[in-house]
């Protein structure tokens, strides 16, 4: 499982962790998967762009986890 420090923010958007950690090529990407019902937060498909991840999500994706911290 990967970590996402959040450093001080309260919060990062879904699509744009997707972006960050890697799991997709582009934020266009991320935003295809996650209309699909692909991505799982916390365990439950997450179908909102931007669902603001706060510290202990977990996000979900093809085999791979991101623990927010």
């Amino acid at each position: 499982m990967q970590t996402f420090e959040l450093e001080g923010y309260d919060f990062i958007e879904l699509n744009k962790l997707m972006k960050i950690m890697n799991l997709v090529g582009s934020g266009g990407e991320a935003k295809q998967f996650i209309d699909e019902g692909l991505v799982l937060v916390n365990g439950q498909v997450e179908k909102q762009r931007r669902k603001k991840l706060r510290t202990g999500d977990v996000v979900s994706f093809e085999g791979e986890e991101v623990k927010v911290q």
